[in-house]
């Protein structure tokens, strides 16, 4: 028996939607497309999710069926999601079948001998393919709806243009299926490339673990976040001290992606002279919410240090200032001005579509606001700066976040940092960076005084932090993403439930630390 002929005799029709709490496997490739070749409507959280952060997802799109692991290897550890599986079954009203991967039903499935041939549903361009999420940081995630027709156009364009996949090449991006990424590189299936992927984590048991795996592979295309490559840049300069680093021999890129966060000028210059001098670098920015990208690279464009290469095909983006008005080399918001074909075709259960348009055509009506502070350069390529609502405010001059991590994070006893700006009641601010110091080190008035050198000498004394404290560890959601707004108003007062949903956290404990100074500097 097929996947698909098991979908069909559980009565899944075209717009029935078919969920999956998955890991990144081939099984949940081909769950995926059992599902679109009928028709149906798909929708994945990674294993570590927590149980209401699931619920809050599925529950808004009635799922038929549900596919799902019971635990899942990690950093050389095993979860145990079981009772996870468990709340799922009998909490998603909507279920009619659970079917757990590698448990008997699995098993009867895919050993049963096929009874007929694969059909294939034909839908209409603007069908739904899936549906992904918002983080849901502060309140239900928005369940974004993408069409069909508009991903695959998008996907071809980003992948077989953009990013010069080929035919027979081996694409790879690191990513688990509760991001966007996950959806993205399994297009290179239409470009006729082979999908390489990975399930486990990119630092066990050492941070040369992708590139061993690109090497065996032979992996012409290779991606990750930004994060990432900044932590490995990190790992290879240590390894470089103690007269190591060859972990990057016999690697032969055609294209390194990066992606999730604002890749620093000194991680472009480590890939080129560490990794790959021949590689095309692209740095490439969309999102959830068009589940592609609209900056991207070019193999005809030069690449500068620090820069994006380019808009991508078809994405009228302007860099706009507080008058509405297009600039270039100067920082604006990112502005999209005409649809993409990518675009949501809606908001799952969103009557009237009050919340898509409140999501982007508030500050300029008809035009899709994105929330990022971009550069348009003297080179037309693109600097992203961090998101507009994370903004830091100094004197009445914009920061963007971005400027901040660059600096820090480029120091050899920084591991991570977070900064924010907090209003207070009497009209002024404050600036506070918080930081993680690699392992062996403690925050020192030597240390401090480097920070705030970099900070002044690479950018301006409007940069320098009015304090620097040291924390453990910083708060991320699930997707990769520095939680700076639910930091923000948590140290302007708001309650912890109030300002994020624990289950939306990676890493929910290291909140904790932040209620905690909250509560003390009342």
């Amino acid at each position: 028996m097929t996947i698909q002929q098991y979908l069909i005799e559980k009565g899944v029709q075209k717009g029935d939607r078919i969920v999956g709490y998955l890991s990144n496997t081939p099984e949940t490739i081909a769950i995926f497309l059992a599902a679109n070749s009928l028709g149906a409507i798909w929708s994945c959280c990674s294993p570590d999710f927590g149980v209401d952060s699931i619920i809050d997802r599925f529950q808004q799109i009635e799922p038929k069926v549900l596919f799902a692991y019971n635990g899942y290897h990690y950093g050389g550890k095993y979860f145990d999601k079981s009772q996870v599986v468990s709340d799922l079954s009998t909490k998603l009203t909507s279920l009619q079948d659970i079917v757990i991967i590698g448990e008997s039903k699995w098993n009867e499935i895919i050993a049963q001998p096929s009874k007929s041939e694969l059909t294939f549903t034909p839908v209409e361009f603007s069908h739904p393919i899936w549906v992904l999420y918002s983080s849901g940081t502060t309140g239900k995630p928005k369940a974004i709806t993408h069409s069909t027709g508009g991903n695959l156009i998008e996907h071809l364009k980003a992948l077989v243009i953009h990013q010069n996949v080929s035919a027979g090449e081996r694409f790879f991006w690191y990513t688990t299926t509760g991001w966007m990424m996950w959806n993205y590189a399994l297009s290179s299936l239409l470009c006729g490339a082979t999908l390489c992927i990975y399930d486990g984590s990119p630092g066990y048991p050492n941070m040369n673990v992708l590139w061993d795996f690109a090497r065996q592979n032979q992996i012409n295309h290779f991606g990750g976040g930004a994060a990432f490559y900044i932590s490995c840049m990190k790992s290879s300069l240590l390894q470089l001290e103690k007269g190591l680093g060859d972990e990057f021999k016999g690697l032969k890129f055609k294209t390194i992606g990066s992606t999730g966060s604002p890749l620093p000028p000194e991680a472009f210059k480590w890939i080129y002279e560490k990794v790959s001098k021949d590689v095309q670098l692209i740095s490439l920015s969309g999102g959830t919410d068009v589940c592609s990208a609209f900056i991207s690279g070019s193999p005809y464009l030069p690449v500068y240090e620090g820069e994006m290469q380019c808009f991508t095909l078809g994405s009228a983006i302007e860099a706009w200032n507080d008058e509405g008005k297009p600039v270039e080399n100067e920082v604006g918001e990112l502005i999209i001005t005409q649809p993409m074909p990518s675009m949501p075709i809606f908001f799952w259960n969103d009557a009237d579509n009050q919340r898509y348009r409140s999501s982007y055509f508030v500050k300029y009506p008809k035009v899709w606001c994105h929330g990022d502070w971009i550069k348009v350069t003297e080179n037309k390529g693109v600097i992203i700066f961090g998101r507009s609502d994370a903004t830091l405010n100094r004197d009445g001059v914009r920061i963007g976040t971005a400027e901040i991590y660059n600096a820090v994070e480029s120091l050899p006893f920084i591991k991570d940092s977070v900064v924010v700006c907090v209003e207070k009641s009497d009209g002024s601010s404050s600036m506070p960076l918080f930081v993680v110091l690699n392992e062996g080190e403690s925050l020192d008035d030597e240390k401090i005084s480097a920070i705030k050198k970099i900070l002044r000498t690479q950018y301006s004394p409007r940069h320098v932090p009015d304090a620097i404290y040291e924390v453990s560890d910083i708060p991320y959601t699930i997707s990769g993403k520095k939680m700076e707004m639910p930091i923000k108003k948590i140290l302007m007062g708001t309650p912890l439930e109030k300002a994020v949903s624990l289950d939306t956290m990676r890493n929910p404990t290291s909140i904790q630390w932040f209620v905690d100074y909250s509560v003390k500097n009342d």
